[in-house]
């Protein structure tokens, strides 16, 4: 009888169980959604900062927004980046995508390694980089205006603007469309040869349009890249006065002397609403991507163009694309470090000096950066996996109500910028109740992040889930396992792999980040991309070469690591 009742208590209290859990995981989500974005959105509305009382809702904000005498321009020069970075991006990555994964073009598995490289790099770096080698004084454009009396390209304009952050973004439309690229039907390209049109035109007349799917996520999130891109504008815009939304935000809020708050809060706001216009767009053009679908039951495996001799002709552009855009700007900002100053007109050896790096460790603050950013990435990021791991098994392994909402929850901080999130998350801590034991230390930092990365590790995740078939969580109720029982014993260990990937995304999410922090960050919870900014702006391109190189060498340490693993656990 006892044993009756113990049995009958535990189906009780077991379901409470992982109600109680599941319920906490979607409101702790919910919470790291909206705790940024209610203070912005309130803040546009009312006509005073938020920590002064007696704030009235008004309007005015946005009118002074809207007849600001710089605001047009710094819509029409953001709108303008945004397109001409996404063509770049575009034009790049869909051509990788072509050449590296439906022809026969030599060495393709070395080629994609290098093309993904600049995904591994902060946008900070790769924009410091530029500069130094490309830049109006730098050490290529130095040769340039040697041997030809002026340099044939100009970082200081939109479209030289747009080529360093199209190359940086080209990467992430590569991979959307190379998977896109593999599967192309093989008979549709047939069918294009036995009409006599050579291997060209097939790729661009059959196999090109079948991949518009990918084509036009990859437009969408390219632009909204862009748009909320802050570290190539303030290198290369600000310096001749190109002012853009996330660098209008960035002077306003911190570069006054007296910040309108109000003015900020509506500039923010305005720009969440136009990235979450763009998400709904991109909804809308996906909705029939069915038309597109080419893998089917009697789908043949794709066959590779021949190139004939071309393919060393193409080759060689994609060696000299990586020189020109990947090693010479590396090898640039690591010569950098090592030397006093860089100029062609001096041999770098004879400029050698370690003063860079001994700056660097001499002072407990520069110090603290990096390593701030090492356990922020580290440790920040196997809790923020975790939490994001579970948010994805409450919303494809659960009966919970509201799970679907959930989803959207998750997803939605792709619409949110950096800097906005560190607006939100600063003006958050001035005005929540125990939000402001956070402030100045690195866990305000580590929530910022995590927020920002819950659509990247959810995405790594959720195909995995949704790969397992359902027969396993009823085997474990019908044995008696309640959810959480199911989830930590059989779910959990099938996960390993996907949960494993999404890590190494958020870590280097998490060492690349820098534009949520700028508002955040202070003294004690410094990292290494606000640091670099603050020696940037007094003009010590030194020290920001070489903590570019310690977060270079980080980066590459890590993806070593990680690729080994993962070569391990595959072979095994």
């Amino acid at each position: 009888m006892a044993s009756a009742e113990n049995t009958l208590e535990r189906s009780v209290e077991l379901p409470n169980r992982a109600l109680l859990i599941q319920w906490v995981v979607a409101l702790v989500t919910v919470a790291l959604v909206v705790a940024p974005l209610a203070p912005v959105l309130w803040q546009s509305l009312v006509d005073r900062p938020l920590y002064e009382d007696g704030g009235l809702l008004t309007l005015a904000n946005y009118a002074r927004l809207f007849s600001h005498a710089e605001f047009y321009q710094v819509i029409t020069n953001s709108l303008m980046l945004a397109a001409t970075t996404t063509v770049v991006a575009l034009v790049l990555g869909v051509g990788f995508a072509i050449f590296l994964e439906r022809t026969n073009l030599p060495a393709r598995g070395f080629l994609r390694s290098l093309v993904l490289w600049p995904m591994y790099i902060s946008q900070l770096v790769i924009a410091f980089s530029w500069f130094i080698m490309y830049g109006p004084s730098g050490y290529v454009t130095g040769f340039a205006q040697q041997w030809l009396g002026h340099a044939p390209w100009d970082l200081y304009t939109i479209p030289g603007m747009a080529v360093v952050a199209g190359t940086g973004a080209a990467p992430l439309v590569y991979l959307f469309c190379a998977s896109s690229a593999k599967l192309a039907d093989a008979t549709l390209e047939d069918a294009g040869r036995s009409l006599g049109a050579g291997p060209l035109r097939v790729l661009w007349s059959v196999s090109l349009p079948l991949m518009r799917p990918a084509i036009i996520y990859s437009t969408l999130l390219t632009f909204i890249g862009a748009l909320e891109m802050l570290s190539v504008p303030l290198v290369f815009g600000r310096p001749v006065g190109l002012e853009f939304f996330t660098t209008f935000l960035y002077s306003e809020g911190l570069g006054a002397i007296e910040p309108d708050y109000g003015l900020v809060g509506a500039a923010a706001a305005l720009l969440l609403v136009i990235i979450s216009i763009l998400l709904l767009l991109q909804g809308l053009l996906l909705r029939k991507a069915g038309r597109f679908v080419t893998v089917k039951g009697k789908a043949q495996r794709p066959k590779a163009a021949e190139l004939g001799k071309a393919r060393w002709f193409v080759f060689g552009l994609f060696l000299l694309y990586n020189v020109l855009v990947l090693f010479i700007p590396l090898i640039g900002i690591v010569v950098r470090a090592f030397t006093t100053f860089l100029t062609p007109l001096l041999a770098p050896y004879d400029l050698f000096t370690l003063d860079n790096f001994k700056l660097l460790f001499a002072y407990p603050a520069y110090v603290r950066s990096i390593t701030n950013s090492v356990v922020i990435a580290t440790v920040g990021g196997a809790v923020a996996t975790v939490f994001i791991a579970l948010v994805a098994v409450v919303v494809h392994r659960s009966d919970f109500r509201f799970r679907k909402q959930l989803e959207y929850a998750a997803l939605y901080p792709r619409a949110v910028p950096g800097i906005v999130a560190g607006i939100g998350l600063f003006w958050a801590m001035l005005i929540l109740p125990g939000v402001h034991l956070l402030q100045g230390t690195i866990f305000i930092l580590m929530l910022a992040f995590t927020m920002r990365s819950i659509p990247t590790a959810f995405g790594a995740i959720s195909p995995a889930l949704m790969q397992l078939g359902k027969e396993l969580d009823q085997g474990a109720r019908a044995c008696g396992a309640d959810w959480w029982t199911t989830t930590t014993r059989i779910v959990a260990p099938l996960l390993k792999p996907a949960v494993f990937g999404a890590y190494v995304l958020l870590f280097l999410s998490f060492i690349k980040e820098y534009s949520s922090a700028v508002f955040l960050f202070a003294p004690g919870s410094e990292i290494i991309g606000t640091t670099m900014l603050s020696f940037w702006a007094n003009g010590d391109s030194g020290p920001v070469a070489a903590l570019s190189v310690i977060q270079l060498a980080i980066t590459a340490v890590f993806v070593l690591v990680a690729r080994y693993a993962l070569r391990s656990h595959t072979d095994v």
